[in-house]
């Protein structure tokens, strides 16, 4: 068991106390002294020189004294120094907080710019890092925390930080423990399949919630079937269809009547007879154009190609002219650079040598040589003549080669114009011999003798329409007969869509009442299985339940006074965790007077303090809310409300001292 024990603590300009020194000698004291003399100040420059947070876990929190108008006095140093015994070796522990004031550049005075913290380990000054790192060796700040304030566990920690505390000290339950404890939970296990009971609660809830709303929804869907169903009041399913059947066998039989009459033995004699008249006028027509026309399509194709040969030319023709518009726009743009070569050719032949005789050293300032000067101006002279005679050297190369390229483009031109006339020739020739060819076209079109003027194909004509004649007088007496046989069949066929219309009411309300029994199925199989899950869920709430009991009486069976509750049940049945530290069945936020929440605090810190085998000092304060305390094993610094005291006064086996 580590023990720490208070020696010493000192505060200087620290939270409004100007010199204070706590003599505690590792032994249990008492510090007494009115509201605002500084008793909490003891505690929150302890937990600042350890961990830099007051004793609310405030790391933000005013350190420097304050005037009596509230403004900081500026230029102290604050200061706080802890002597401790661990495991009987001494350890001092000092924090200074100082203002840093920086003087800028230009500026006689200093101005205040930010505050600096000095570390002291045994009096070395140490580095941030490595004074945290000596705290740290020692103790985990949370855990101290614990072990250091009654009411820290209570009042400081969440809800889920005082579970996980617990649990921590005293350990868990297993699930298996918990099945094994309660038989009706026999089946559980298997339920479960691996699961967490968190899980599957979850997966539960999703179940039941995916299935009450499809429960919600199929008596709508029932009562949307019925009010669609059709009305099947006086009518007979077997007599309708009796009724259609007996139609579609009188149908059957007019359009077989109608197929008799057209096809009477008169009319087919006649027809096939106009057929082969057909035939005989179709060979005549060929034999009568058989010569003349081969001679026609022989010529319309001749005259197609020799015109699909002036496209051509045609064609050829503008790529000509398109390429000489090209070489004319060349020509233009090279006699435009042509004519600016020929301007800076001007411009450069005209620039004449100059030079500035400079007579000084430009670096002593002393006159130079005459054979200086005179070498210095040759030497510019010659390198201007060189760079003059390079430009026009240059500019005429890029002139011939303009000149050169015009050439060629004009060149170009001549043989395009050559080309050009070619072509007008060869297209006047081909509209020649077009011209001739069309008039060979007409005199043969009009030489071929009309089809109608043939004698032998004007008789069969005759006999065609003579035979037509006979037919249609025929065919007038049947199609009144099949007209009014149609009108017959079309009325059956109306008789039958009634009498449809009705039978297929029957197949609506068979199929409805199929999606019906099918739906109530569904019903009843999703109820059973939401009762299923009910069961389940029943299930893990008991596992909860007995886990809790379980788990409330191996924590409660830890602590002396303490008790605590981990779970509520809700007005529904259900589990709810919590975290709820009592007294005698008083909760701590409800009811639990100071004195009681202090002693349960105690409690708590024992147990705490045999778990992670530490005892530190305890700062009780509101002690003058307790009259006995429970017995503790670790030191205890009590901060007691005295209003006599208007200065703290502390009290242990050998002194008192005041605070100045």
């Amino acid at each position: 068991m580590k023990v720490i024990k208070l020696l010493e603590l000192n505060l200087k300009n620290f939270k409004g106390i100007k010199n204070f020194s706590l003599q505690a000698n590792g032994e249990d004291v008492s510090t007494f002294g009115d509201n605002g003399t500084g008793k909490t100040t003891l505690q929150d420059g302890f937990l600042w020189v350890l961990f830099d947070k007051d004793s609310q876990n405030k790391k933000d929190f005013a350190i420097k004294t304050l005037d009596s108008k509230g403004n900081e006095l500026h230029g102290l140093d604050h200061e706080v120094e802890a002597k401790l015994l661990i495991d009987g070796r001494p350890l001092t522990l000092k924090k200074v907080y100082t203002e840093k004031w920086t003087k800028k550049r230009g500026s006689a005075q200093s101005e205040f710019t930010g505050h600096t913290t000095d570390y002291y380990v045994d009096g070395v000054p140490s580095k941030k890092k490595e004074y945290e790192g000596k705290i740290a060796e020692i103790i985990k700040e949370d855990v101290f925390k614990l072990l250091t304030s009654p009411t820290y566990f209570n009042e400081q920690l969440k809800r889920e930080q005082k579970r996980d505390t617990l649990l921590q000290v005293c350990g868990n339950i297993s699930d298996e423990e918990v099945i094994s404890s309660n038989k009706s939970l026999v089946e559980l296990p298997a339920i479960l399949n691996g699961r967490s009971i968190e899980d599957h609660r979850r997966v539960i809830g999703s179940k039941r919630k995916e299935i009450n709303e499809q429960l919600e929804k199929i008596p709508v869907r029932i009562d949307e079937i019925n009010h669609g169903l059709p009305d099947l009041n006086g009518l007979n399913k077997q007599i309708l269809e009796g009724a259609i059947n007996q139609i579609n066998k009188d149908i059957d039989e007019k359009t077989d009547l109608i197929s008799n009459i057209r096809n009477g033995s008169a009319i087919t004699q006649l027809q096939k007879e106009k057929q082969e008249i057909e035939i005989e006028l179709l060979r005549i027509m060929q034999d009568h154009e058989s010569g003349s026309k081969d001679e026609v399509y022989r010529l319309k194709a001749r005259i197609q190609e020799e015109q699909s040969n002036v496209s051509i030319l045609n064609s050829k023709l503008e790529n000509l002219k398109y390429q000489k518009r090209s070489n004319d726009e060349n020509i233009k743009r090279i006699e435009d650079i042509l004519v600016k070569l020929r301007e800076e050719w001007h411009e450069v032949n005209s620039q004449e040598f100059t030079h500035n005789d400079a007579c000084e050293c430009p670096t002593c300032g002393q006159e130079l040589p005459e054979e200086q000067v005179s070498a210095a101006r040759d030497k510019a002279l010659s390198q201007f003549n060189l760079t003059k005679a390079k430009k026009l050297e240059d500019i005429n190369a890029k002139g011939k080669q303009g000149n050169d390229q015009k050439q060629k483009y004009i060149s170009d031109n001549e043989n395009l114009s050559k080309e050009y006339e070619r072509l007008n020739g060869q297209i006047a020739e081909k509209q020649a011999l077009l011209s001739k060819l069309n008039e060979q076209l007409r005199t043969l079109e009009g030489s071929i003798v009309d089809i109608t003027e043939n004698a032998q194909y004007v008789a069969k004509l005759q006999e065609k329409s003579n035979l037509e004649k006979k037919i249609n007088e025929l065919k007038v007496s049947a199609e009144e007969s099949i007209s009014a046989i149609h009108l017959e069949i079309f009325n059956l066929k109306t008789e039958r869509d009634r009498y449809q219309q009705d039978l297929n009411k029957f197949s609506i309300v068979e199929q409805s009442q199929k999606r019906i029994d099918e739906l109530t199925q569904q019903e009843r199989k999703l109820a059973a299985e939401y009762e299923n899950l009910e069961k389940e869920l029943f299930l893990t709430e008991e596992f909860i339940r007995t886990k809790v009991n379980l788990l409330e009486d191996k924590i409660n069976s830890k602590f002396k006074y303490a008790r605590f509750k981990l779970f509520e049940e809700q007005i529904n049945g259900g589990l709810k965790e919590t975290c709820v530290t009592t007294f005698k069945g008083v909760p701590y936020d409800s009811g639990l007077n100071n004195a009681a929440r202090i002693n349960v605090g105690l409690d708590i810190i024992n147990t705490l303090s045999e778990h992670y085998g530490l005892l530190a000092p305890i700062f009780i304060d509101n002690r003058e809310a307790v009259t006995k305390l429970i017995d503790t094993k670790s030191q205890t610094i009590s901060l007691v409300v005295s209003e006599k005291d208007k200065v703290l006064r502390v009290e242990n086996q050998d002194s008192m001292k005041e605070a100045i």
